[in-house]
């Protein structure tokens, strides 16, 4: 038996495991397969694993099941089981197109390789496409970009996220060897994602957030529109479940008193899931002001904006005491954002330092030292 089918056969006992807790008649409104290559799997090993989630829990009315996809590791066969199994959304990563920058990060992956993936996905009555591109890459300049965006666009996606690439050497060995004069400055970044954005607002998509973009008929836009848009660790969402289960090693949960971390080594995972116990290696319960600062952050990141009488409304706290957190917030920011008897504002021209703004809210003192730039 080789580690990849080994794998499977653990992340099935681990859901015999979840089986036995969750409640009954528990339903999946979302299903996601990343955190890696999950197509890496072959055709029958995805039969198993699908086979065992849904004797955990089927799928709820409008589920949504989307599945990363990799171009250089997907074919027909493969294709037809994720479409079997009810897969509805698929996500591909890009990157960037031009092939200076993918030898650079070690991602070589061609637009017409990825053309025909998007193609053979839609041929299978998938329509929802998810895609990611990066900003900030090394060798990356405004024209690559747009030449990449407009390749991007020509598949249609129905959203794409925009992030910025983390160069943090200290973490991936590869990025040691990249100059440093191949980077972009702050101020360079920051009109790399401009360009971006620009085009795809040109292109009629929706600007969700801070980083990413949608047709106007998509959920996430729909959500935006109503305002019940809303952001995870695993970014913008339109589901509103308190509840998030991760499976596999390093994988993560969310529950209304908390977060769990299953243990990020695989070995130190496999060895708990054999000996019929759950790897849980980490976890936080939330208390105090957790839950009213997490919606904090949320609201500035999701609408730009905090509304204190929702706040008021659904935490224990006093508007004077609301009001002094946003004072000492706009403080560290030389008065950025607009404070109103509405709540607090960040309007367009700060919205690039929106996650640095968020981090006023935080409760938990985070070290600088071991992150990218937020910019």
């Amino acid at each position: 038996m080789g580690p990849v089918e080994a794998y499977v056969g653990d992340l099935q006992r681990e859901l015999a495991l979840l089986r036995t807790v969750l409640p009954q008649g528990v339903r999946l409104s979302r299903l996601h397969w990343g955190g890696g290559t999950p197509t890496l799997l072959s055709p029958d090993l995805m039969k198993r694993l699908m086979d065992s989630i849904r004797e955990v829990a089927d799928f709820a009315e409008g589920y949504e099941f989307s599945v990363e996809i990799d171009p250089n590791e997907i074919d027909e066969s493969r294709l037809d089981v994720l479409a079997a199994s009810g897969m509805n959304r698929a996500s591909i990563g890009v990157q960037d197109f031009d092939p200076q920058i993918q030898a650079a990060i070690g991602r070589e992956q061609g637009y017409e390789l990825t053309r025909d993936t998007v193609e053979m996905i839609r041929s299978r009555g998938v329509h929802s496409l998810n895609a990611d591109i990066l900003f900030g890459l090394p060798f990356q300049t405004n024209a690559r970009i747009t030449e990449t965006v407009q390749k991007l666009l020509s598949f249609a996606p129905d959203r794409v996220a925009l992030y910025g690439y983390a160069h943090v050497p200290w973490m991936a060995k590869r990025q040691q060897l990249l100059p440093s004069e191949a980077l972009p400055s702050p101020q360079e970044r920051l009109e790399l994602f401009e360009t971006a954005r620009r085009l795809f607002v040109w292109d009629g998509y929706d600007e969700i957030g801070i980083d990413h973009f949608a047709t106007k008929e998509d959920g996430l836009s729909v959500a935006n529109r109503e305002g019940r848009l809303r952001r995870n660790f695993q970014g913008y969402t339109d589901d509103v479940s308190d509840y998030l289960i991760g499976v596999g090693a390093s994988s993560i949960s969310k529950f209304p008193q908390g977060f769990a971390q299953n243990a990020s080594a695989t070995s130190k995972h496999v060895a708990a899931i054999r000996d019929g116990q759950f790897s849980t290696a980490r976890g936080h319960m939330l208390k105090g002001e957790d839950q009213m600062r997490g919606r904090l952050i949320e609201a500035l990141m999701c609408d730009f904006r905090i509304n204190a009488d929702e706040i008021l409304r659904d935490f224990d706290i006093s508007r004077e005491r609301l009001f002094e957190m946003f004072r000492d917030a706009n403080a560290s920011f030389e008065n950025i954002m607009e404070i109103t008897e509405d709540g607090l504002f960040l309007p367009e021209a700060a919205r690039p330092l929106t996650r640095m703004v968020a981090r006023a809210f935080d409760g938990y003192e985070l070290s600088r030292a071991g992150h990218s730039s937020a910019i």
